[in-house]
């Protein structure tokens, strides 16, 4: 059974997360937001706090680092890594996305490295932090036409592609990169690699402007006979077409609940600024009576407010079904789609309910419109998202609902 309470193991998490984005993130956000790909350097020591949360969360790790899929056992619920990051990044993504997309050690590579190595890879790699290029110029959001490749050469892959809008793509000590081993066969064949930065043929090639998430580095990289070990691919070089591409599928299933958690973050922090100025205008919402009662911003602040808490509990059970091994694939793309959304409309419908406040930069809320954009893109678009849902609920394979 889900309870929608905070459980108390993890409130310390919670704790210490929502201090850092106060006291850390909010005070530099601003600067950050317009020195685009300078490295925040007081991130530094957010490394060491993020181990800190996953040692307070019992073992069980609170960053992406620590994402897993258990299997179901006679335990009772668990409340473990999926749940610990969701409720630790909803913080952090109150106080700044970018800034949060930057903590050292947390790119989504390792969430990839978590969900696919082998226990001598994860041992391997362990302390790593690792980007993850899956986006290519011909490939967006349809993952598996994927065009970047990787042939065995003795014990070495050797890898030829071009990557675009990876996160965290020039910070990153490594990059995992998503190439298939023979295009004849599709989905099944793709396979994800570590890169280590300073392999070479592979380069760093450019550095994207960006509307929101300037905090973020986004790369492009180009991948020209680069040679990694053998022991670089991620699980198995098996190819059974039967299977498809599940392995590495499965880490959009952890992750994009995560990305869920992150839009609940940046849309609360949006609707309690927005009261806060509402209020000094008189402007201070009502919850009895109906809604054709209350002005027109009390009754939209209501309207937001259900909303949120639609998006919050569809992350949670997202969450909550990982950690206690259900497959949750469509409900991780129910909450990543809901709350993208959500936060979407809110920040923006904020900034509209504030007027000047709302769109000058002498406030956060034009920022936190521009940052929330990016939630609703990657980790598979919206309507990738819908599609996926649809396949679910209606026993469609893709090639049968695209």
């Amino acid at each position: 059974m889900i309870y929608l309470e905070v459980p108390k193991r993890l409130q310390p998490i919670v704790n210490q997360a929502h201090q850092v984005a106060k006291h850390v993130f909010r005070p530099i956000s601003r600067k950050y937001d317009r020195a685009e790909h300078a490295y925040p350097k007081e991130l530094d020591m957010l490394a060491a706090l993020m181990d800190g949360l996953s040692a307070g969360s019992g073992g069980s790790g609170a960053g992406v680092d620590g994402l897993q899929r258990d299997d179901p056992s006679d335990d009772g619920v668990r409340n473990g890594a999926n749940m610990a990051t969701c409720l630790g990044l909803t913080e952090l993504c109150w106080g700044d996305v970018g800034l949060a997309l930057s903590i050292p050690r947390q790119g989504l590579g390792n969430a990839a490295i978590t969900a696919v190595a082998d226990d001598e890879q994860k041992e391997r790699f362990d302390g790593l932090w690792a980007a993850m290029a899956i986006t290519e110029p011909g490939a967006g959001s349809d993952s598996a036409n994927i065009r970047t490749t990787a042939r065995l050469d003795g014990d070495e892959w050797v890898l030829n592609g071009e990557k675009i809008y990876v996160t965290a793509g020039s910070r990153a000590d490594s990059v995992v990169v998503w190439a298939t081993l023979d295009r004849n066969l599709g989905r099944a064949a793709i396979k994800s690699f570590v890169v280590p930065h300073g392999t070479p043929g592979m380069e760093v090639v450019r550095l994207d402007k960006k509307m929101g998430i300037r905090a973020s580095d986004t790369a492009s990289i180009t991948l020209t006979d680069c040679r990694i070990p053998k022991s670089n691919l991620l699980g198995t070089p098996d190819i059974d077409t039967g299977k498809g591409f599940g392995g590495v599928m499965q880490t959009f299933d952890n992750t994009r609940p995560i990305v869920a958690g992150m839009a609940v973050g940046v849309a609360r922090a949006a609707l309690e600024h927005a009261r806060e100025l509402l209020e000094k205008e008189g402007i201070r919402p009502r919850y009895r009576g109906p809604l054709f009662a209350k002005s027109a911003a009390e009754a939209e602040l209501l309207r937001m407010e259900a909303d949120w808490e639609a998006g919050r509990l569809l992350m949670l059970k997202a969450a909550w079904m990982a950690d206690n091994g259900i497959p949750n694939s469509m409900e991780a793309s129910m909450s990543k789609a809901k709350a993208a959304r959500v936060a979407n409309r809110i920040t923006l419908r904020c900034v509209e309910l504030c007027g000047g406040h709302g769109y000058s930069e002498g406030d956060l809320l034009e920022k936190w419109a521009r940052d929330s954009k990016i939630l609703d893109i990657f980790e598979g678009t919206q309507q990738i998202q819908l599609l996926i849902i649809a396949r679910r609920l209606l026993g469609k394979r893709s090639s049968e609902l695209r």
